[in-house]
């Protein structure tokens, strides 16, 4: 005789990750870009590193702050980007601000990055995050803000919180 096949008590299928919410984890952000610069255009890219950088990653220990890029031949480096030793790697430890290659097809180096070139435009790093394990860099075409610009831009972004929480405040409040 053999066993009978046991059955789910709730019978459904396990929670599977959806296709609309990939396993996303930030490491660092460069807040500073999107205020120095207008992004005019994002792309996702991978970086090559060592197997201390990613265990310094996992830490959550970089900073993407005097990070920028460089397009040398037919390949994107990223520049100045600070990325810890790992204090258990001992001898085989990284050079923290080391130049490391970004991972893109030919095609989207010579779009990205040569209309960068051409128009005078800054490669900026955005974000660095992990997705599926694998580590990711959000690359921006940037074009640098003079510092009229920032303030127009600060005044625009405070006039439309208050006007939100304005908003928001006389929403749901009924008769008071």
């Amino acid at each position: 005789m053999t066993a009978p096949k046991p059955t789910r008590a709730s019978g459904k299928k396990p929670a599977a990750r959806t296709a609309d919410k990939p396993a996303e984890r930030v490491v660092a952000e460069n807040r500073k870009a999107r205020h120095d610069y207008e992004i005019l255009e994002t792309l996702e890219c991978g970086i090559a590193l060592v197997g201390s950088e990613v265990k310094s990653l996992r830490g959550g220990r970089m900073s993407l702050d005097e990070a920028y890029g460089r397009v040398e031949g037919d390949e994107v480096w990223l520049m100045g980007c600070d990325i810890p030793e790992y204090e258990k790697a001992n001898q085989l430890n990284h050079k923290p601000k080391r130049p490391r290659k970004l991972l893109l097809h030919r095609r989207e180096i010579r779009k990205f990055a040569g209309q960068a070139f051409e128009k005078g435009l800054t490669l900026v790093p955005l974000k660095m995050y992990f997705k599926d394990g694998r580590v990711k860099v959000l690359l921006g075409i940037g074009r640098g803000r003079k510092a009229h610009d920032k303030r127009q831009k600060m005044k625009a972004d405070t006039a439309r919180r208050e006007i939100e929480t304005a908003l928001r405040g006389r929403g749901g409040r009924g008769g008071r």
